[in-house]
This record gives C-alpha cells, structure tokens and sequence, in this order.
C-alpha cells in the first residue's frame, strides 16, 4: 500500500464539493493514454462545462471528445491549438479568457498535460497572473511504465526526449551515467533503435523496460534489458511512442578505509569552510563510506 492510503493521509478522499469547472480556473485535464475508459468522472463533467479548450491538434482532441461523447459536431467547448509552435502568440489570449471569466481546461494528445508539452508554460504564466490553476489528475505514461516495470520505483527521475542527435544524446547519456535513481525517457518510434544502441554503447547492458500501447488491448513491455530490447526491436520494428524504464547505476564500490588519508580529506574540507557535518557528508559521497563513521574519525582526530 502506498503512502496515500496509510496512516500519513491526512484526510479521507472525498467528492468535490465546489461546483466544477468554476469561472476564471484554468484546469488541467489528464486525458486517457490508450484506453477510454480511464477518462475520469470528474475529468469528464470539466470537459463537458470548459469555455474552451486548449490542446496540441485540434483534429485529434475533437476526435477523442467524440469519442467519449462531448462534442457533437459544432456544439460543445471551443477547441483551440496550444502548441511549441504558437504557444507565444497564444498565451496572451487564454490568460485574457480567464480574465473575463472563462472556465479553461488544457490537455494533451494523451495523458497528463504540463509534461513535456507547452502546458507548463502556461500554468506557470496563469500562476504569475494570479489565475488559479487545478489539475484534474488522470493517466500518465511516465508513472503508468514506471510503476508496472519491475525496476525500483521509490527514487525515480523523468528525462522526456533526449536530444535527436546522436552526438548531443550520448553527451547528455554521459552526463547521466553516475545517476543511481531509476529513469523514464520518451522516444519516437523511428529513433528508439538509435537510441537503445547509444544506452548500450554508453551506459552499458542495464535492465530495461521499453513500454509501449500502455492500458490498450496489445500493450507491451519489452525487456529486461538493453541487449534483449535490440534484438526484439531488431525483429519486429516499433509502432507507436515508446516509453523507456531504465536501471540507474549501481552505487559505487568504497574505497579502502585508510584513516589517516580520510582525516587529511576531511580537514582539507574543514579548511575550505565546511563544517565537520559537511565535511563528512561530501566525503562520504565521494567514497563511499559512511557519514557517521567518517564523522567520528573526526572528532577522534579532534
């Protein structure tokens, strides 16, 4: 059981009671990922009640409302684009909504806005504006591979795309090398041989979960490792945006314990301005050993 359902929740979930959408609110509406029953009550009674609605293509969220009933040709909310491409020119104009009072909502192609699209620009400007912003919670790709991969789950960072480039994503892969948390990428499919060719080249075999058609009738995981995504990818050429669940580094091995180099670094450090908590603390993850042990060699010094 996660932390949400233990003793730490504050209070119980409960129905909203304030009537939604309210006037001047920009929402942002986390939308199904594949499968269209994941579309929440809540996320559907704001969809349905939105002045307009902010999206990436407009042929393909009217598409999606269609689908799930809540727009019938004209009728229903305004569908405007919102994308990396207009986003300048049309902030303007949605922060000038919310001010006369309109109710909008922003999603994505699928999943939850604000991750890797323009929705975080514009949050961030409607913040500034002093709009309120509330995010109707709802599907995510990030969460929903991470969660189902077997990798470890409790530390985790989101790298979105890497760069296109093979130069520019194995510099950044390099950059990434000594990262011990769990980390979840995104890529096309008509690069992700690239890509998984650049992790084995540069990070080496790590265990690998590449998630794609997540919550549809033939999802997929591909693993459990680099190696093993290749040859399968190798065989049978990807379809669809993939997402990547990979294995951080391993911790680094201590290094010997020699107590007289170690009380010489950690005076070094204290010469530097560091206090001895410091001291030891920025020893200890360039080493390896532990803070507290390296805390009293110290004082044993002392």
């Amino acid at each position: 059981m996660g932390w949400q359902g233990s003793a730490f929740c504050r209070s119980p979930p409960q129905a909203v009671q304030a009537p939604e959408p309210a006037p001047g609110v920009l929402y942002l509406v986390g939308t199904p990922i594949g499968n269209l029953a994941d579309l929440s009550p809540r996320a559907r009674q704001v969809l349905a009640g939105v002045q307009r609605i902010a999206c990436e293509d407009t042929r393909r969220s009217g598409l999606l409302l269609h689908q799930l009933g809540l727009r019938h040709k004209e009728q229903g909310p305004r569908l405007v684009s919102f994308h990396a491409h207009n986003q300048t020119a049309r902030i303007p104009e949605l922060l000038a909504a919310l001010a006369a009072g309109e109710a909008l909502a922003v999603i994505s192609d699928a999943g939850l806005p604000g991750i890797s699209d323009p929705g975080e620009v514009l949050v961030a400007a409607a913040r500034t504006a002093g709009h309120n912003v509330i995010c109707i919670p709802g599907p995510s790709a990030v969460t929903t591979a991470l969660v189902s991969s077997g990798l470890p789950c409790g530390r985790f960072c989101f790298e979105g795309f890497l760069p296109p480039k093979t130069n520019q994503r194995r510099q950044r892969l390099q950059e990434l090398q000594t990262e011990q948390r769990t980390m979840v990428l995104f890529e096309a499919p008509h690069r992700l041989l690239d890509l998984l060719d650049d992790l084995l080249a540069v990070l080496g075999d790590r265990p690998l979960r590449v998630a794609r058609e997540l919550t549809k009738k033939h999802e997929e995981q591909v693993g459990p490792s680099v190696s093993a995504a290749i040859e399968h990818f190798r065989r049978t050429p990807p379809q669809g945006e993939c997402t990547l669940v990979l294995a951080g580094a391993l911790p680094p091995e201590p290094l010997a314990w020699d107590s007289a180099a170690l009380s010489a670094e950690l005076q070094e450090l204290q010469r530097a301005g560091h206090s001895s908590n410091a001291a030891a603390k920025l020893l200890a993850e360039r080493t390896g050993h532990s803070k507290r042990e390296l805390y009293a060699l110290l004082h044993q010094e002392s």
